[in-house]
């Protein structure tokens, strides 16, 4: 049984699956090739990023399927903890290329479940981090935001950041994966963020901080506070980089 390996750029993925169209050897899966983890049951064959071939998988989705399959899988794409993530976009796209753009329709596959639950679950973590960020006050009159979502999601909270916030600059930091999306007032991008360099906060910062936790917990009302409630709506995992928590 062959695996195809890409280097784990979503261009890479396309890729994958463009070759698995037009070569011989038909994959069963298509791995990230960044902690694989290997068997003795598949041959792996590595495929080599091609702008060209991966625009023309992009454009195949649009025109033959649709945009919504599309945003389908950039959503699964950045589920990046989802091992099987390039295979589960491999089957379902080999099934929209079959039915078309009436896809989503096909609820009892378990192709496309698959895809929608892994969706929801990517978009209902945006929701959430358009509350859950952060930011204070460091050098440069920039904006810092640390976060360490369980998805790849900065490319989906960035515009919303950059539109709310547009006459500020920016940062927000990936811990998790040491990436940050970077505002100037005008564009916004991502870059590999190393740990080491995280900026200190200004002097001032602390003061408004101290103001914004003494708010924090002059509004809670102790009589009806509900702590299961409140890890449900504000998973602990997301506490240690909220200001009112530390």
């Amino acid at each position: 049984m062959v695996c195809y390996t890409y280097d784990g750029s979503f261009e890479g993925l396309l890729t994958a699956i463009y070759e698995a169209y037009y070569r011989k050897e038909k994959p069963v899966k298509i791995l990230q090739e960044e902690n694989l983890q290997p068997s003795m049951l598949y041959t792996y064959i590595h495929i080599a990023t091609d702008i060209e071939k991966s625009q023309k998988v992009y454009n195949s989705i649009m025109e033959k399927i649709s945009e919504d399959a599309l945003d389908n899988i950039y959503h699964v794409f950045l589920a990046d903890r989802e091992y099987e993530r390039g295979t589960i976009i491999y089957n379902y796209l080999r099934l929209g290329w079959k039915i078309g753009r009436n896809i989503d329709l096909h609820l009892s596959d378990d192709r496309v479940m698959k895809v929608l639950k892994i969706r929801q679950r990517v978009e209902r973590e945006v929701h959430r981090m358009m509350g859950f960020v952060r930011f204070s006050l460091v050098g440069g009159n920039i904006y810092y935001a640390p976060i360490e979502p369980d998805n790849n999601i900065l490319p989906l909270i960035a515009p919303h950041f950059a539109e709310r916030l547009s006459d500020q600059k920016w940062i927000i930091h990936d811990k998790a994966r040491e990436l940050a999306a970077l505002y100037n007032t005008r564009d916004w991008l991502i870059v590999e963020a190393d740990l080491g360099k995280i900026p200190i906060i200004d002097a001032g910062e602390k003061h408004y901080r101290d103001l914004w936790k003494e708010f924090y917990n002059s509004v809670a009302i102790k009589e009806r506070y509900n702590l299961s409630l409140h890890k449900k709506l504000l998973p602990v995992r997301y506490w240690r980089n909220l200001t009112e928590k530390n």
